[in-house]
């Protein structure tokens, strides 16, 4: 065949957009690019001059990946989405026969040429790069890393194209600054939890959409499995070994993880499971948006909260018990002196006048050095605060917690519980070992539940009640339930009767005209904002700020805009 057919023939083939950088070959051949023209190998452009460098732009140089795919029969495409543009996407694939969602991640491929380059300056990286990131931002560390890399191409007069080269640095950056395997998946905001099971086993995610699914990635050697959890360790500030298999962490940018090292305590390998954390806490627009409270239940929760009530949010795993104490904390006055005490840093604050604290592991195994909730407990309640907030009570930090309650401190925390006895049983037992006389400090328990309605997971509200006393000859607890979840209707109704706000009412001089008109006023701005699609806990915060300052002002202007709409 004459070769002019030959390159029409080749003409007719859709060329990828990305440059392949082909290994060179043994007889050294030339190798014909999209046009016909000899392609150089990676070795063959080696050049004594230094060219111009050019940063890659996804506008002039075209994409870094090929988005395009064919599912196979009986596989269905459901979605494509960026996580993190233009570097990685994600595809979800349903199996019409097994009925099964797969989480696909989508990122750039390094050719074989690329792959021996790429191994080679982080070689040379390892030997030579002596850098301190502390004190520096992930961006300037991003920034130093590439200049480093770019010396290192330069020193082999190296000639890459700008999509070559931004591959390469993409790896460098998941390698170095970001998470590796994974760092797609942390990346999307759709994600709750990451699951590792061990070698040779796919990675679950939690996905908002479809709950628990597979990925298309898997740890296939033991050494860069054991390898990135040593890492995670290292960077949490904490020490995993052999002797030490197991433990539990804080990520940088507050993900909770548990990770253990090897096979001594996992038949698999080593594992990890991140729970992760969002950048932006829930509101309280969101969770009306959300329906996991009713509007009226978050102005009663409001102007509760406002007041100075005590609440303890019960609930089961994942029931929303520390998003809803983080959400409700918006509502507390824009000075007051708040403390937050945690294991794991999860609750962000807005206010000025907020002290959040941590504990801390021993530095040895007879546990020097340590300091547990009730160190820090005491600790804070030295410092005057208005409001304490505990991530969540079970140990002896209960009895302090409660005393303080018992002394005028404004108090919320969070407990495994699915009921008020459930709470009541585990507050009197052992480890917390706190008296029932003691517990009518407490103001509310909220309930919190997982359930499903029409075939979707989602978290509700299930109730609020109030604690109102102790009855002196049964010594049981005298409650009033004020919002109940109907699951039939998927509504959460008002039983009409509350004490705490008679107690408000007595407080602040109010009629039952005006503890009313508040309650109404203050859904207006809570649906006003939802309406305004206003959800960033820092613009929720402002007007919450504005509303305690200037209420009037500020309900003119929610229901003027409210009346305009209508």
């Amino acid at each position: 065949i004459p070769l002019q057919e030959v390159v029409i023939e080749k003409k007719q083939i859709p060329i990828p957009e990305e440059v392949v950088i082909e290994k060179p070959s043994e007889k050294d051949e030339p190798v014909l690019d999209g046009k016909g023209s000899k392609k150089p190998s990676i070795l063959q452009r080696l050049s004594p001059k230094r060219r111009l460098r050019e940063e890659y732009h996804p506008d002039t140089h075209g994409p870094l990946l090929d988005l395009r795919y064919t599912p196979p029969p009986g596989v269905e495409e459901v979605e494509l989405y960026p996580v993190h543009p233009p570097y990685a996407y994600i595809r979800i694939l349903y199996d019409v026969l097994s009925h099964e969602y797969t989480y696909q991640v989508i990122e750039p491929l390094l050719t074989e040429g690329e792959e021996a380059l790429y191994n080679e300056i982080k070689n040379r990286l390892f030997e030579t790069l002596d850098i301190s990131t502390r004190g520096l931002s992930r961006e300037e560390t991003r920034k130093l890393l590439r200049e480093a890399s770019r010396r290192i191409i330069e020193d082999f007069d190296l000639s890459l194209t700008p999509v070559e080269e931004e591959k390469i640095h993409y790896r460098m950056d998941c390698e170095f600054i970001g998470d590796g395997l994974i760092d797609p998946i942390m990346h999307d905001p759709f994600i709750e939890d990451i699951s590792c099971d061990g070698l040779k086993s796919p990675i679950f995610v939690y996905h908002t959409r479809y709950e628990s699914i597979k990925t298309s990635l898997c740890y296939t050697s033991s050494v860069d499995l054991d390898s990135f959890v040593t890492k995670l360790a290292q960077r949490a500030g904490k020490y995993i070994s052999i002797a030490e298999p197991i433990l539990d962490a804080t990520m940088s940018d507050g993900s909770r993880i548990q990770m253990t090292l090897g096979t001594e305590v996992t038949a698999h390998g080593s594992t990890f499971t991140i729970r992760k954390f969002r950048d932006e806490p829930i509101t309280p627009t969101d969770l009306i948006e959300w329906k996991t409270f009713s509007p009226l239940s978050i102005a009663f929760l409001w102007l509760a909260v406002e007041s100075g009530k005590s609440c303890i949010f019960a609930g089961g795993t994942a029931s929303g018990k520390t998003t809803s104490l983080n959400a409700i904390s918006l509502f507390m006055p824009p000075l007051a002196k708040i403390i937050t005490l945690e294991d794991t840093r999860e609750l962000k604050l807005p206010h000025a006048n907020w002290i959040p604290s941590v504990t801390r592991d021993s530095f040895d195994t007879g546990g020097r050095g340590e300091i547990d909730l009730y160190e820090l407990l005491r600790a804070a309640l030295r410092q005057r605060p208005e409001y304490l907030l505990v991530g969540e009570v079970r140990g002896r930090e209960a009895l302090t917690l409660f005393q303080a309650m018992s002394t005028g401190h404004i108090t919320y925390s969070t407990t495994h519980a699915d009921s008020v006895s459930s709470v009541v049983h585990r507050l009197e037992n052992p480890p917390m070992n706190v008296p029932r006389n003691m517990l009518s400090a407490l103001d509310l328990v909220s309930i919190q539940v997982q359930a499903r309605v029409g075939g979707q997971r989602i978290r509700r509200n299930k109730q609020i009640i109030e604690i109102l006393d102790i009855d002196p000859r049964t010594n049981e607890l005298i409650t009033n339930e004020v919002f109940r979840w109907k699951p039939s209707t998927d509504e959460i109704s008002y039983s009409g009767k509350s004490y705490i706000l008679e107690d408000i009412m007595e407080e602040r001089g109010w009629d039952d005209e005006r503890i009313q008109e508040e309650l109404k006023r203050r859904q207006e701005v809570l649906e006003w904002m939802r309406i305004r699609k206003i959800r960033h806990y820092k613009d929720v915060s402002a007007i919450l700020m504005d509303y305690f300052r200037n209420p009037d002002d500020v309900i003119a202007r929610v229901r003027g805009d409210l009346y305009e709409q209508v």
